[in-house]
């Protein structure tokens, strides 16, 4: 297993791709972020503004319908999918059908930021990542991460490997392990999970750790406690779909996006505190960051 950080010699050896003088916004990827409810409808907006912030094109938001309008009037940039809700207000699975056509014209799939695990959420999952193109690339988070829990085999079945991003207790239910295992060898927790499912894990923590199963295994200390705080997670899915919507390698992507992630909450911390920033703070941070590499 080969271990390394992501420093500086890292990044350069590894670097984002070029965007070129007058490229379009088509030409720079097509995002759709699925996920929220009606007691998360605003999950998506930290998602989808994170996405545009790292330089994709184009950004559709599909969530339950009461949440929709009110997503695309805060959100002017990105458009919007009214997708039909259970009966606790979470998406149903018959969605999967209304989001056919939107997969598409999709480079990159977001799916699950503002959802919990539920059965309609294992059987929107499958079925969407049945339909998905094999050219597009795929992260899946919260909810609908550990709705594949004893699903090993729908990752596998897709033609380039699924980024996941759970937190310790994410993995443990993914996987059925004790959290304290994962807590004791999270570099070798997350190396066992992404090779069991096929994935590409960012075990989320203060020390993330992004592992293929195959070997490649990279940490970054992001050294910013206020990290910490609701939504912060939804950001980092959208700063890693954004670069996958780019074209990045996925576990470039995912190193790439992890170190922007903490990079944005040192920002964040040095122009307004340590400790009390907001997730929606973080996204301002990363054009920035991006350029001075």
């Amino acid at each position: 297993m080969s271990e390394g950080l992501i420093d500086a010699a890292w990044r350069a050896a590894h670097p984002l791709p070029d965007l070129g003088d007058g490229m379009d916004k088509n030409a720079r990827g097509q995002g759709l972020i699925v996920g929220g409810s009606a007691s998360v409808p605003g999950a998506l907006l930290l998602t989808g503004e994170a996405m545009l912030r790292t330089g994709a094109g184009k950004v559709r938001l599909a969530t339950v319908d009461r949440a929709a309008i009110g997503v695309g009037v805060a959100f002017p940039e990105a458009a919007v999918v009214a997708l039909p809700a259970d009966e606790d207000g979470e998406i149903d699975a018959s969605a999967a059908t209304l989001l056919a056509r939107h997969l598409e014209h999709c480079d990159a799939l977001i799916l699950g930021p503002g959802m919990i695990e539920r059965q309609q959420a294992a059987e929107l999952v499958e079925k969407l990542l049945d339909s998905v193109a094999p050219a597009t690339s795929i992260l899946l988070d919260a909810g609908a991460l550990t709705a594949l829990r004893g699903k090993r085999a729908v990752p596998r079945a897709l033609e380039q490997p699924v980024v996941m991003t759970p937190h310790h207790g994410e993995l443990a239910r993914l996987t059925g392990i004790d959290e304290d295992v994962v807590t004791r060898d999270p570099a070798k927790a997350a190396t066992e999970t992404a090779a069991a499912f096929g994935t590409i894990i960012a075990l989320k923590a203060a020390e993330t750790v992004i592992a293929d199963g195959h070997g490649r295994l990279l940490l970054y200390s992001s050294d910013a406690p206020g990290l910490g705080t609701a939504g912060s997670g939804d950001v980092l899915a959208g700063i890693i779909g954004g670069l996958l919507a780019r074209g990045v390698d996925p576990f470039v992507a995912t190193a790439w996006g992890v170190w922007l992630h903490g990079e944005a909450g040192k920002a964040a911390a040095t122009t307004i505190g340590p400790v009390g920033f907001l997730a929606r703070d973080l996204p301002r941070h990363l054009p920035r960051l991006m350029a001075s590499q």
